[in-house]
């Protein structure tokens, strides 16, 4: 983990979705420490800095997955290869990826589904049968579901539209899929109000499961607080972004409301 920037030069930039663009960037392992998926990275434009999940963990680089929703991602958006950011991190609890030969369940909404790849990816290398319920709004704003495919997860697209694979919410594709399944355990990450769902589907079939949270963050260290959640005063870049469960019941805001960069909920 470093704490200060690490200035880095983009090697590669993937158009994912007509709002989504993959980065990826050279990262020294035995340096820099080698990031667990679920974990995240504070992204400096040279102006300001933002957390970002990383989305693909490979032997030397790393890569971040980027929608484009304001004035600093839209600013990482106009970056072209050979441009460079700075990076430092990663921080947070991230994912248990310590299972083998079990049977997985992952969900992810819109971009949540940065940080299901990279766990997603290193479990099935590890011998699990994976499979992602992959959801967006339209067929054209669905994530990595080819390439996890090549590594043989087994990919259940979700639309709202209906324009490719289930048509409905990723919540009643759960659903759907629990009533010939069954899994060891869940990993979940995409709107709130979205995990929320989850959460209580997954809790009636009794799959525990581990959740990643997003909430606004500034120095990424748990010095500040600006990222703490009601009642239990977690924060979500040290005892997040991930919860188990057990935890995640904890916290009375989870898929109710947030606060803003004054505190202030909505």
């Amino acid at each position: 983990m470093i704490n200060e920037p690490k200035i880095v030069e983009i090697t590669e930039i993937i158009d994912e979705t007509p709002t989504i663009k993959t980065f990826k960037f050279n990262w020294d392992m035995e340096t820099l420490g080698k990031p667990n998926p679920g974990e995240f990275l504070m992204v400096w434009n040279f102006k300001n800095e933002k957390p970002m999940s990383i989305a693909q963990i490979n032997d030397d680089e790393l890569a971040i997955t980027v929608k484009n929703i304001g004035e600093f991602t839209s600013q990482l958006h106009d970056l072209n290869i050979g441009d460079q950011i700075g990076v430092r991190g990663s921080y947070g609890n991230g994912f248990d990826n310590s299972f083998k030969g079990k049977k997985i369940l992952a969900i992810g909404g819109g971009v949540g589904m940065a940080p299901i790849n990279a766990i997603a990816s290193d479990l099935i290398r590890k011998g699990n049968e994976i499979n992602v319920v992959a959801a967006a709004v339209t067929k054209d704003e669905l994530l990595y579901c080819d390439s996890l495919e090549k590594l043989g997860v087994n990919i259940h697209n979700c639309t709202d539209d209906g324009s490719l694979g289930f048509k409905g919410f990723a919540t009643d594709c759960t659903s759907e899929l629990l009533k010939s399944s069954t899994f060891d355990y869940a990993f979940v990450c995409g709107p709130e109000i979205m995990m929320k769902g989850i959460y209580d589907i997954l809790e009636e079939a009794e799959i525990p499961g581990q959740y990643s949270l997003e909430r606004y963050m500034k120095c990424a260290l748990g010095i500040c607080g600006q990222c703490c959640v009601d009642e239990e005063g977690w924060r979500i870049c040290v005892e997040g972004p991930v919860f188990e469960n057990d935890k995640i019941s904890q916290i009375t805001e989870f898929g109710k409301y947030r606060r803003d960069a004054s505190g202030v909920r909505y």
